[in-house]
């Protein structure tokens, strides 16, 4: 009775990966010969005279020396083991193929990763990610920001701004002749110009914004800001000094939680308001949030 074909097959790779111990990982370099031998050296010979013996078994068994086809298939094999003993790397790892015949997996391993991986920098392949990235990142910022900028002049607050704006620089008057319909084009592009158009969330591309130059400015920025730091601590906690007008309002938006742009834009006279209440105090915030719940059920 013939045995079952999952016992077949467990001992049929059992008997390749026999075969794959049993056989020597230095095979992989230069067959079942020794590198060493087919140039004549020894192990511990440096790198000039391996080169001198190669030179010399070269002479001897170039195929436009010796016709002889055997002598054409030795010489391949020296100009292999050359290669292999030449480079600095690979003939540390073929020395230690030779001293652990056993790691058989680790040596092929190390082999392959060393003749057929990749050969580029990573840093180059870093520079060329953040490069092709960055495009990217500046295109889509300008073609957000375009899109934007044409939603906004279709708008009637936007034509109305820009007639005001033609009023106030031709003094009253206004030509709308078809006649001056290329002039008329031209002047509200220039007018459009000065507007000045800054949209949240689609703003102008800047270089400065872009992930290459941060990156590059990440170590000038890192210490920024231990300085800033540092510079708080010794002000505010060691000397106990008051705090200015700009650190008084970065503590009271960042204790509301409100967005840069959102704090931009309170009025002065409300961001006055809250910076006096100290609302950085957990006590002063607390009372804030209390008033503010009343006044909207009040409002209710």
């Amino acid at each position: 009775m013939a045995p079952p074909a999952s016992i077949r097959w467990f001992a049929a790779v059992s008997a390749l990966m026999l075969c794959l111990l049993i056989s020597p990982s230095t095979a992989i370099y230069c067959d079942e010969d020794d590198c060493y031998d087919l140039l004549g050296v020894t192990q511990s010979a440096n790198s000039s005279e391996i080169k001198k013996a190669y030179y010399k078994l070269s002479l001897k068994h170039h195929p436009d020396k010796n016709p002889d086809p055997e002598s054409k298939k030795l010489f391949v094999k020296i100009a292999n083991a050359y290669e292999i003993l030449k480079d600095e790397a690979s003939r540390e790892q073929y020395d230690y193929a030779i001293a652990h015949p056993e790691e058989y997996f680790y040596n092929t391993a190390r082999y392959y990763q060393a003749y057929y991986g990749h050969k580029t920098d990573p840093r180059a392949v870093l520079v060329g990610f953040l490069l092709v990235l960055s495009a990217f990142q500046y295109f889509n910022q300008w073609t957000r920001y375009n899109q934007a900028i044409d939603m906004v002049k279709k708008t009637p607050a936007y034509k109305n701004r820009l007639r005001q704006l033609e009023l106030e620089r031709s003094g009253g008057t206004t030509t709308k002749k078809k006649s001056n319909k290329q002039t008329n084009k031209k002047m509200d592009e220039d007018l459009s110009k000065e507007l000045e158009l800054q949209i949240t969330g689609a703003e102008q591309p800047s270089m400065w914004d872009l992930l290459g130059v941060r990156f590059i400015l990440l170590p000038y920025t890192i210490g920024k800001l231990l300085l800033w730091h540092g510079c708080w601590f010794w002000r505010y906690k060691v000397k106990q000094a008051p705090y200015t007008w700009d650190d008084a309002s970065y503590l009271t938006q960042r204790s509301l939680s409100a967005p840069l742009d959102a704090w931009r834009n309170v009025d002065d006279l409300r961001k006055e308001d809250l910076i006096n209440r100290r609302l950085w105090e957990g006590s002063n915030l607390e009372s804030y949030y209390a008033e503010m719940r009343k006044e909207s059920k009040r409002r209710r």
